[in-house]
Protein backbone atom coordinates (compact mmCIF):
# COMPACT_ATOMS: atom_id res chain seq x y z
CA UNK A 1 0.00 0.00 0.00
CA UNK A 2 1.26 3.21 -1.10
CA UNK A 3 1.34 6.38 1.52
CA UNK A 4 -0.99 8.22 -0.96
CA UNK A 5 -3.09 5.25 -0.39
CA UNK A 6 -2.75 5.67 3.26
CA UNK A 7 -3.16 8.83 3.93
CA UNK A 8 -6.12 8.56 1.74
CA UNK A 9 -7.12 6.27 4.52
CA UNK A 10 -6.20 8.31 7.32
CA UNK A 11 -8.33 11.08 6.23
CA UNK A 12 -11.17 8.80 5.23
CA UNK A 13 -11.28 7.55 8.65
CA UNK A 14 -11.25 11.11 10.25
CA UNK A 15 -14.40 12.18 7.99
CA UNK A 16 -16.38 9.24 9.10
CA UNK A 17 -15.38 10.34 12.87
CA UNK A 18 -16.17 13.67 12.54
CA UNK A 19 -19.70 12.69 10.73
CA UNK A 20 -20.53 10.37 13.12
CA UNK A 21 -19.86 13.13 15.94
CA UNK A 22 -21.29 15.69 14.23
CA UNK A 23 -24.43 13.90 13.83
CA UNK A 24 -24.27 12.88 17.43
CA UNK A 25 -23.75 16.55 18.84
CA UNK A 26 -26.37 17.80 16.28
CA UNK A 27 -29.14 15.68 18.82
CA UNK A 28 -31.05 18.04 20.48
CA UNK A 29 -31.74 17.78 24.12
CA UNK A 30 -35.25 19.38 25.10
CA UNK A 31 -35.77 19.85 28.31
CA UNK A 32 -39.06 21.30 29.90
CA UNK A 33 -37.12 23.95 32.27
CA UNK A 34 -34.74 25.56 29.77
CA UNK A 35 -34.96 28.72 28.06
CA UNK A 36 -33.55 30.06 24.69
CA UNK A 37 -33.32 33.25 23.09
CA UNK A 38 -33.06 31.27 19.64
CA UNK A 39 -36.12 31.27 17.72
CA UNK A 40 -37.99 28.05 17.95
CA UNK A 41 -40.55 25.84 16.13
CA UNK A 42 -43.07 23.53 17.77
CA UNK A 43 -44.46 20.76 16.28
CA UNK A 44 -45.72 17.79 17.07
CA UNK A 45 -43.57 14.45 17.79
CA UNK A 46 -44.63 12.97 14.36
CA UNK A 47 -44.20 15.82 12.54
CA UNK A 48 -40.18 16.37 13.87
CA UNK A 49 -39.41 12.52 13.63
CA UNK A 50 -40.62 12.81 9.69
CA UNK A 51 -38.27 15.96 9.15
CA UNK A 52 -35.29 14.81 11.05
CA UNK A 53 -35.63 11.35 8.92
CA UNK A 54 -35.68 13.62 5.59
CA UNK A 55 -33.14 15.63 6.88
CA UNK A 56 -30.52 12.91 8.08
CA UNK A 57 -31.33 11.03 4.29
CA UNK A 58 -30.22 14.64 2.75
CA UNK A 59 -27.26 14.38 5.25
CA UNK A 60 -26.90 10.60 4.15
CA UNK A 61 -26.96 11.10 0.64
CA UNK A 62 -24.95 14.20 0.39
CA UNK A 63 -22.26 12.22 2.39
CA UNK A 64 -22.91 9.40 -0.44
CA UNK A 65 -22.36 12.49 -3.09
CA UNK A 66 -19.22 13.44 -1.21
CA UNK A 67 -17.42 9.92 -1.13
CA UNK A 68 -17.75 9.53 -4.61
CA UNK A 69 -17.24 12.96 -5.17
CA UNK A 70 -13.74 12.26 -3.04
CA UNK A 71 -13.32 9.10 -5.33
CA UNK A 72 -13.38 10.88 -8.27
CA UNK A 73 -11.22 13.64 -7.20
CA UNK A 74 -8.73 11.22 -5.89
CA UNK A 75 -8.66 9.54 -9.19
CA UNK A 76 -8.53 12.42 -11.05
CA UNK A 77 -5.24 13.49 -8.44
CA UNK A 78 -3.57 10.32 -9.59
CA UNK A 79 -3.94 10.87 -13.08
CA UNK A 80 -2.88 14.59 -13.39
CA UNK A 81 0.11 13.64 -10.88
CA UNK A 82 0.49 10.86 -13.47
CA UNK A 83 0.39 13.10 -16.13
CA UNK A 84 2.46 15.56 -14.52
CA UNK A 85 5.56 13.29 -14.28
CA UNK A 86 5.17 11.69 -17.51
CA UNK A 87 5.12 15.64 -18.37
CA UNK A 88 8.33 16.62 -16.18
CA UNK A 89 9.42 12.91 -17.62
CA UNK A 90 9.37 13.75 -21.37
CA UNK A 91 10.29 17.76 -20.73
CA UNK A 92 13.68 16.39 -19.32
CA UNK A 93 13.66 13.92 -22.37
CA UNK A 94 12.69 16.50 -24.64
CA UNK A 95 15.64 18.49 -22.79
CA UNK A 96 18.18 16.11 -22.57
CA UNK A 97 17.32 15.46 -26.63
CA UNK A 98 17.46 18.67 -27.41
CA UNK A 99 21.19 19.31 -25.94
CA UNK A 100 22.03 16.00 -27.32
CA UNK A 101 20.05 16.80 -31.25
CA UNK A 102 21.13 20.45 -31.24
CA UNK A 103 24.48 20.01 -30.36
CA UNK A 104 24.33 16.40 -33.15
CA UNK A 105 22.10 19.02 -35.57
CA UNK A 106 24.68 22.06 -35.37
CA UNK A 107 27.64 19.30 -36.37
CA UNK A 108 25.71 17.90 -38.78
CA UNK A 109 24.81 20.88 -40.35
CA UNK A 110 28.69 21.94 -39.91
CA UNK A 111 29.41 18.70 -41.74
CA UNK A 112 26.76 19.06 -44.57
CA UNK A 113 28.15 22.46 -45.34
CA UNK A 114 31.81 21.51 -45.47
CA UNK A 115 30.69 18.50 -47.35
CA UNK A 116 28.56 20.67 -49.68
CA UNK A 117 31.80 23.38 -49.91
CA UNK A 118 34.31 20.23 -50.69
CA UNK A 119 31.36 19.05 -52.99
CA UNK A 120 31.94 22.59 -54.97
CA UNK A 121 35.32 23.03 -55.08
CA UNK A 122 35.86 19.26 -56.44
CA UNK A 123 33.26 19.96 -58.91
CA UNK A 124 34.83 23.49 -59.72
CA UNK A 125 38.16 21.16 -59.77
CA UNK A 126 36.86 18.22 -61.85
CA UNK A 127 35.44 21.18 -64.46
CA UNK A 128 38.91 22.35 -64.49
CA UNK A 129 40.78 19.74 -64.86
CA UNK A 130 38.37 18.61 -67.72
CA UNK A 131 38.92 21.85 -69.45
CA UNK A 132 42.82 21.24 -69.42
CA UNK A 133 42.03 17.96 -70.65
CA UNK A 134 39.98 18.82 -73.47
CA UNK A 135 42.65 21.63 -74.29
CA UNK A 136 46.06 18.93 -73.94
CA UNK A 137 44.11 16.54 -75.82
CA UNK A 138 43.43 19.33 -78.63
CA UNK A 139 46.54 20.03 -78.44
CA UNK A 140 47.96 16.76 -78.41
CA UNK A 141 45.76 16.05 -81.53
CA UNK A 142 47.26 19.46 -83.33
CA UNK A 143 51.19 18.06 -82.63
CA UNK A 144 50.54 15.27 -84.10
CA UNK A 145 48.63 16.87 -86.97
CA UNK A 146 52.47 18.52 -87.22
CA UNK A 147 54.25 15.69 -86.18
CA UNK A 148 52.34 14.32 -89.30
CA UNK A 149 52.94 17.00 -91.27
CA UNK A 150 56.15 17.39 -90.45
CA UNK A 151 56.94 13.88 -91.53
CA UNK A 152 55.41 14.87 -95.01
CA UNK A 153 57.68 17.89 -95.22
CA UNK A 154 60.73 15.87 -94.81
CA UNK A 155 59.66 13.30 -96.97
CA UNK A 156 59.18 15.92 -99.58
CA UNK A 157 62.56 17.50 -99.06
CA UNK A 158 64.23 14.44 -99.08
CA UNK A 159 62.65 13.42 -102.15
CA UNK A 160 63.62 16.89 -103.73
CA UNK A 161 67.21 16.28 -102.03
CA UNK A 162 67.24 13.27 -103.95
CA UNK A 163 66.81 14.17 -107.06
CA UNK A 164 69.01 17.55 -106.50
CA UNK A 165 71.40 14.61 -105.07
CA UNK A 166 70.55 12.45 -108.27
CA UNK A 167 71.26 15.05 -110.82
CA UNK A 168 74.46 16.56 -109.28
CA UNK A 169 75.71 13.01 -109.00
CA UNK A 170 74.60 12.74 -112.35
CA UNK A 171 76.28 15.82 -113.56
CA UNK A 172 79.25 15.07 -111.57
CA UNK A 173 79.74 11.60 -113.33
CA UNK A 174 79.98 13.49 -116.89
CA UNK A 175 77.78 13.60 -119.49
CA UNK A 176 78.52 13.92 -123.30
CA UNK A 177 77.71 17.21 -124.71
CA UNK A 178 78.27 18.03 -128.56
CA UNK A 179 81.06 20.12 -129.45
CA UNK A 180 83.17 22.22 -132.68
CA UNK A 181 86.24 23.34 -132.81
CA UNK A 182 86.01 26.45 -134.48
CA UNK A 183 88.04 29.55 -135.46
CA UNK A 184 88.08 32.33 -133.02
CA UNK A 185 88.04 34.93 -135.86
CA UNK A 186 85.38 33.26 -137.65
CA UNK A 187 82.82 30.85 -135.43
CA UNK A 188 81.13 29.69 -138.13
CA UNK A 189 84.66 27.83 -139.70
CA UNK A 190 85.76 25.17 -138.36
CA UNK A 191 88.92 25.32 -136.92
CA UNK A 192 91.97 23.57 -138.89
CA UNK A 193 92.34 20.99 -135.56
CA UNK A 194 88.21 20.09 -135.82
CA UNK A 195 89.88 17.56 -137.52
CA UNK A 196 91.66 15.82 -134.93
CA UNK A 197 88.56 15.89 -133.40
CA UNK A 198 86.71 13.33 -135.25
CA UNK A 199 83.51 12.67 -132.71
CA UNK A 200 82.91 16.72 -132.42
CA UNK A 201 81.82 15.97 -128.38
CA UNK A 202 83.07 16.77 -125.10
CA UNK A 203 82.84 14.98 -122.11
CA UNK A 204 81.23 17.46 -119.03
CA UNK A 205 81.56 16.81 -115.31
CA UNK A 206 80.33 19.11 -112.45
CA UNK A 207 82.87 19.37 -110.16
CA UNK A 208 82.01 20.49 -106.34
CA UNK A 209 83.25 23.74 -106.35
CA UNK A 210 80.77 24.51 -109.07
CA UNK A 211 82.97 24.63 -111.97
CA UNK A 212 82.63 22.09 -114.70
CA UNK A 213 85.55 20.09 -116.16
CA UNK A 214 85.58 19.55 -120.00
CA UNK A 215 87.35 16.72 -121.83
CA UNK A 216 87.65 16.80 -125.35
CA UNK A 217 88.25 12.89 -127.27
CA UNK A 218 91.46 13.54 -129.35
CA UNK A 219 90.69 10.54 -132.56
CA UNK A 220 93.78 11.51 -134.09
CA UNK A 221 96.84 13.86 -134.70
CA UNK A 222 98.42 13.39 -131.09
CA UNK A 223 101.76 13.25 -132.61
CA UNK A 224 100.86 16.91 -133.98
CA UNK A 225 98.66 18.55 -131.34
CA UNK A 226 101.55 19.48 -128.94
CA UNK A 227 100.02 22.48 -126.61
CA UNK A 228 96.62 22.69 -125.63
CA UNK A 229 95.69 25.74 -123.16
CA UNK A 230 92.82 27.59 -121.73
CA UNK A 231 92.85 31.19 -119.90
CA UNK A 232 97.04 30.22 -119.43
CA UNK A 233 95.83 27.29 -118.28
CA UNK A 234 97.47 24.11 -120.11
CA UNK A 235 95.31 21.56 -120.25
CA UNK A 236 95.96 17.86 -119.44
CA UNK A 237 96.61 15.19 -122.14
CA UNK A 238 95.61 11.57 -121.03
CA UNK A 239 96.80 9.10 -123.94
CA UNK A 240 94.09 6.64 -124.97
CA UNK A 241 96.02 5.21 -127.86
CA UNK A 242 99.39 5.45 -129.75
CA UNK A 243 97.64 8.53 -131.83
CA UNK A 244 94.61 9.34 -128.98
CA UNK A 245 94.26 11.03 -126.24
CA UNK A 246 91.73 13.11 -123.81
CA UNK A 247 92.46 16.79 -123.11
CA UNK A 248 90.79 17.80 -120.00
CA UNK A 249 90.83 21.73 -118.91
CA UNK A 250 88.66 22.95 -116.08
CA UNK A 251 86.68 26.24 -116.53
CA UNK A 252 83.19 27.89 -115.09
CA UNK A 253 79.78 26.74 -116.99
CA UNK A 254 80.04 28.94 -120.11
CA UNK A 255 78.38 28.07 -123.81
CA UNK A 256 81.86 28.63 -125.34
CA UNK A 257 85.48 28.35 -124.77
CA UNK A 258 88.87 29.90 -126.27
CA UNK A 259 91.53 27.40 -126.54
CA UNK A 260 94.67 28.04 -127.71
CA UNK A 261 96.59 25.32 -129.83
CA UNK A 262 99.84 24.68 -130.77
CA UNK A 263 100.46 22.58 -134.21
CA UNK A 264 103.71 21.34 -135.76
CA UNK A 265 103.61 19.08 -138.30
CA UNK A 266 107.35 19.63 -139.55
CA UNK A 267 107.55 16.22 -139.09
CA UNK A 268 105.51 15.39 -142.72
CA UNK A 269 106.05 18.99 -143.60
CA UNK A 270 109.19 20.10 -142.73
CA UNK A 271 109.27 23.45 -144.36
CA UNK A 272 105.48 24.04 -142.64
CA UNK A 273 106.04 26.24 -139.24
CA UNK A 274 104.85 25.96 -136.14
CA UNK A 275 101.48 27.06 -135.93
CA UNK A 276 99.58 28.57 -132.69
CA UNK A 277 96.15 28.92 -133.12
CA UNK A 278 93.38 29.98 -131.25
CA UNK A 279 89.96 27.61 -131.60
CA UNK A 280 86.78 28.21 -130.23
CA UNK A 281 85.06 25.31 -128.47
CA UNK A 282 81.64 25.56 -128.83
CA UNK A 283 80.27 23.26 -125.85
CA UNK A 284 77.53 24.58 -123.30
CA UNK A 285 78.07 23.45 -119.84
CA UNK A 286 75.63 25.33 -118.40
CA UNK A 287 73.18 23.03 -118.53
CA UNK A 288 74.97 22.23 -114.52
CA UNK A 289 73.98 25.95 -113.78
CA UNK A 290 71.66 25.75 -110.79
CA UNK A 291 72.28 21.80 -109.62
CA UNK A 292 74.72 22.49 -106.99
CA UNK A 293 71.93 25.48 -105.68
CA UNK A 294 69.04 23.27 -105.84
CA UNK A 295 70.79 20.33 -104.27
CA UNK A 296 71.82 22.89 -101.62
CA UNK A 297 68.26 24.56 -101.30
CA UNK A 298 66.91 20.98 -100.71
CA UNK A 299 69.30 19.89 -98.48
CA UNK A 300 68.86 22.83 -96.34
CA UNK A 301 64.70 22.31 -96.81
CA UNK A 302 65.39 18.91 -95.74
CA UNK A 303 67.35 19.72 -93.02
CA UNK A 304 65.14 22.45 -91.87
CA UNK A 305 61.96 19.92 -92.54
CA UNK A 306 64.04 17.01 -90.55
CA UNK A 307 64.25 20.07 -87.35
CA UNK A 308 61.05 21.15 -87.71
CA UNK A 309 60.15 17.13 -87.60
CA UNK A 310 62.25 16.66 -84.77
CA UNK A 311 60.69 20.18 -83.07
CA UNK A 312 56.92 18.63 -83.79
CA UNK A 313 57.93 15.40 -82.36
CA UNK A 314 59.31 17.02 -79.07
CA UNK A 315 56.42 19.13 -78.35
CA UNK A 316 54.14 16.07 -79.50
CA UNK A 317 55.50 14.13 -77.07
CA UNK A 318 56.19 16.82 -74.03
CA UNK A 319 51.77 17.94 -75.31
CA UNK A 320 50.58 13.81 -74.93
CA UNK A 321 52.76 13.57 -71.58
CA UNK A 322 50.61 16.60 -70.39
CA UNK A 323 47.64 15.27 -71.87
CA UNK A 324 48.11 11.81 -70.31
CA UNK A 325 48.71 13.49 -67.02
CA UNK A 326 45.70 15.99 -67.44
CA UNK A 327 43.52 13.55 -68.03
CA UNK A 328 44.30 11.43 -64.90
CA UNK A 329 44.34 14.86 -62.84
CA UNK A 330 40.56 14.79 -64.68
CA UNK A 331 40.15 11.07 -63.32
CA UNK A 332 41.24 11.84 -60.39
CA UNK A 333 38.88 15.05 -59.89
CA UNK A 334 36.02 12.98 -61.09
CA UNK A 335 36.38 10.56 -57.67
CA UNK A 336 37.22 13.17 -55.57
CA UNK A 337 33.90 14.89 -56.78
CA UNK A 338 31.89 11.53 -56.33
CA UNK A 339 32.86 11.12 -53.16
CA UNK A 340 32.70 14.61 -52.11
CA UNK A 341 29.11 13.77 -53.74
CA UNK A 342 28.50 10.80 -51.67
CA UNK A 343 29.62 12.45 -48.47
CA UNK A 344 27.33 15.78 -48.86
CA UNK A 345 24.94 13.08 -49.48
CA UNK A 346 25.48 11.34 -46.27
CA UNK A 347 25.69 14.70 -44.40
CA UNK A 348 22.33 15.78 -45.66
CA UNK A 349 20.77 12.55 -44.08
CA UNK A 350 22.55 12.67 -41.35
CA UNK A 351 21.31 16.44 -40.24
CA UNK A 352 18.15 15.14 -42.04
CA UNK A 353 17.47 12.16 -39.25
CA UNK A 354 19.10 14.82 -36.27
CA UNK A 355 16.38 16.81 -36.82
CA UNK A 356 13.68 14.24 -36.98
CA UNK A 357 15.14 13.05 -33.68
CA UNK A 358 14.39 16.63 -32.47
CA UNK A 359 10.90 16.91 -33.87
CA UNK A 360 9.94 13.62 -32.44
CA UNK A 361 11.39 14.83 -29.17
CA UNK A 362 9.80 17.64 -29.04
CA UNK A 363 6.27 16.25 -30.28
CA UNK A 364 6.83 13.73 -27.21
CA UNK A 365 6.86 16.69 -24.58
CA UNK A 366 3.92 18.42 -27.11
CA UNK A 367 1.76 14.94 -25.96
CA UNK A 368 2.77 14.92 -22.52
CA UNK A 369 1.60 18.18 -22.04
CA UNK A 370 -1.59 18.18 -23.81
CA UNK A 371 -2.38 14.94 -21.76
CA UNK A 372 -1.33 16.83 -19.12
CA UNK A 373 -3.74 19.78 -19.78
CA UNK A 374 -6.55 17.45 -20.58
CA UNK A 375 -5.85 15.46 -17.01
CA UNK A 376 -5.90 19.28 -15.03
CA UNK A 377 -9.07 19.63 -16.82
CA UNK A 378 -10.93 16.57 -15.37
CA UNK A 379 -9.35 17.55 -11.76
CA UNK A 380 -10.33 21.16 -12.29
CA UNK A 381 -13.84 18.98 -12.70
CA UNK A 382 -13.42 16.62 -10.35
CA UNK A 383 -12.71 19.50 -7.87
CA UNK A 384 -16.17 21.31 -8.81
CA UNK A 385 -18.41 18.10 -8.55
CA UNK A 386 -16.36 18.06 -4.71
CA UNK A 387 -17.09 21.46 -3.94
CA UNK A 388 -20.47 20.98 -4.91
CA UNK A 389 -21.06 17.64 -2.82
CA UNK A 390 -19.46 19.51 0.28
CA UNK A 391 -21.66 22.68 -0.14
CA UNK A 392 -24.77 19.82 -0.40
CA UNK A 393 -23.82 18.26 2.25
CA UNK A 394 -23.43 21.64 4.81
CA UNK A 395 -26.96 22.29 3.42
CA UNK A 396 -28.29 19.05 4.60
CA UNK A 397 -26.68 19.50 7.77
CA UNK A 398 -28.08 22.87 8.51
CA UNK A 399 -31.12 21.58 7.56
CA UNK A 400 -30.76 18.45 9.84
CA UNK A 401 -29.74 20.70 12.49
CA UNK A 402 -32.97 22.82 11.81
CA UNK A 403 -35.09 19.60 11.97
CA UNK A 404 -33.17 18.32 15.20
CA UNK A 405 -33.99 22.26 17.17
CA UNK A 406 -37.70 21.61 16.60
CA UNK A 407 -39.44 21.97 19.81
CA UNK A 408 -42.20 18.79 20.73
CA UNK A 409 -45.49 20.35 22.96
CA UNK A 410 -47.46 17.02 24.24
CA UNK A 411 -50.05 16.81 26.20
CA UNK A 412 -50.05 14.36 29.37
CA UNK A 413 -48.08 11.76 27.11
CA UNK A 414 -45.30 13.77 26.46
CA UNK A 415 -42.85 11.15 28.44
CA UNK A 416 -43.83 8.66 25.60
CA UNK A 417 -43.25 10.78 23.09
CA UNK A 418 -39.94 12.20 24.29
CA UNK A 419 -38.85 8.47 24.19
CA UNK A 420 -39.99 8.12 20.97
CA UNK A 421 -38.03 11.24 19.57
CA UNK A 422 -35.48 10.35 21.10
CA UNK A 423 -35.43 6.60 19.81
CA UNK A 424 -35.78 8.70 16.27
CA UNK A 425 -32.88 10.85 17.09
CA UNK A 426 -31.14 7.01 18.33
CA UNK A 427 -31.93 5.84 14.75
CA UNK A 428 -30.35 9.00 13.02
CA UNK A 429 -27.39 8.68 14.79
CA UNK A 430 -27.20 5.01 13.60
CA UNK A 431 -27.77 5.87 10.21
CA UNK A 432 -25.33 8.54 10.09
CA UNK A 433 -22.81 6.05 11.96
CA UNK A 434 -23.69 3.18 8.81
CA UNK A 435 -23.22 5.71 6.49
CA UNK A 436 -20.02 6.94 7.90
CA UNK A 437 -19.11 3.25 7.61
CA UNK A 438 -19.79 3.36 4.27
CA UNK A 439 -17.35 6.15 3.95
CA UNK A 440 -14.51 4.07 4.96
CA UNK A 441 -14.98 1.17 3.11
CA UNK A 442 -15.23 3.62 0.13
CA UNK A 443 -12.25 5.31 1.28
CA UNK A 444 -10.11 1.90 1.67
CA UNK A 445 -9.98 1.50 -1.97
CA UNK A 446 -10.40 5.17 -3.40
CA UNK A 447 -7.51 7.71 -3.79
CA UNK A 448 -8.69 10.88 -1.57
CA UNK A 449 -6.84 14.28 -1.66
CA UNK A 450 -9.03 16.68 0.10
CA UNK A 451 -11.41 16.25 3.14
CA UNK A 452 -14.98 17.87 4.06
CA UNK A 453 -14.92 17.75 7.77
CA UNK A 454 -18.71 19.07 9.20
CA UNK A 455 -18.76 21.47 11.79
CA UNK A 456 -20.28 20.53 14.74
CA UNK A 457 -23.57 22.03 15.46
CA UNK A 458 -24.16 24.29 18.59
CA UNK A 459 -26.88 22.68 20.53
CA UNK A 460 -29.82 24.70 21.25
CA UNK A 461 -31.99 24.42 24.33
CA UNK A 462 -35.50 24.25 23.37
CA UNK A 463 -37.74 26.33 25.56
CA UNK A 464 -41.71 25.66 25.63
CA UNK A 465 -44.25 27.98 23.75
CA UNK A 466 -46.65 27.60 27.36
CA UNK A 467 -45.23 27.35 30.55
CA UNK A 468 -43.77 24.32 32.17
CA UNK A 469 -44.71 23.48 35.84
CA UNK A 470 -42.06 21.80 38.11
CA UNK A 471 -44.51 18.23 37.76
CA UNK A 472 -44.51 18.72 34.04
CA UNK A 473 -40.77 18.56 33.92
CA UNK A 474 -40.35 15.79 35.79
CA UNK A 475 -42.84 13.88 33.90
CA UNK A 476 -40.75 14.76 30.60
CA UNK A 477 -38.28 12.22 29.37
CA UNK A 478 -34.84 12.69 29.99
CA UNK A 479 -33.83 13.19 26.40
CA UNK A 480 -32.29 9.78 25.82
CA UNK A 481 -29.03 10.32 27.85
CA UNK A 482 -28.53 6.52 28.01
CA UNK A 483 -28.66 6.52 24.43
CA UNK A 484 -26.96 9.49 23.94
CA UNK A 485 -24.17 8.76 25.91
CA UNK A 486 -23.54 5.03 23.78
CA UNK A 487 -23.40 6.91 20.76
CA UNK A 488 -20.79 9.72 21.72
CA UNK A 489 -19.08 6.96 22.79
CA UNK A 490 -19.60 5.39 19.32
CA UNK A 491 -18.82 8.98 17.79
CA UNK A 492 -15.86 9.41 19.51
CA UNK A 493 -14.76 5.64 18.85
CA UNK A 494 -14.58 6.89 15.16
CA UNK A 495 -12.96 9.72 15.53
CA UNK A 496 -10.16 7.94 17.10
CA UNK A 497 -9.89 5.37 14.61
CA UNK A 498 -9.70 8.73 12.08
CA UNK A 499 -6.80 10.83 14.70
CA UNK A 500 -4.81 7.90 15.83
CA UNK A 501 -3.39 7.56 12.48
CA UNK A 502 -2.94 11.01 11.89
CA UNK A 503 -0.93 10.86 15.53
CA UNK A 504 0.58 7.33 14.65
CA UNK A 505 1.89 9.10 10.81
CA UNK A 506 2.60 12.35 12.65
CA UNK A 507 5.51 10.88 14.79
CA UNK A 508 6.79 8.40 12.75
Amino acid sequence: MTSHVKNTLVTTAAIAGALAATTLFNTTTVKADTTSSAPVTTTTSATKDTAIASAQAKVNSASAAVVSAQAAYGSASTAAFDAAAKTAAASASAAATSAATSSAVANAQAAADSAATAKSTADANLAKAQSTAAATSRAKSMTSAAVVSAQSAVASASAKASDADSAVASAEAGQTVTANLMKSDDPTQASAAQQYFATKTAIVKLLPSGQVQITIPLTSGLEYLKEVSYNGVDATFTKTGKDSANITFTADPATSYTLAMTIDISSVMPLMPIMHEKALLDVDTTIFNGLLAAKSAADAALISAQAALSTAETNAATVAQVASKAASAATAAATVASDAAVAATSAATNLTSAQAANSTAQAALTSAQAAQSAADAVLAAAKANLDSANAALTSAQAELKSAQNIVVVTPASSTASSASSTASSAGSAASAATATSNVASSASTTTVTSAVVATPATTKKATSSTPASSTTAKTLPQTGNENQSALVALGLAILTLGIYPMMKRKHA
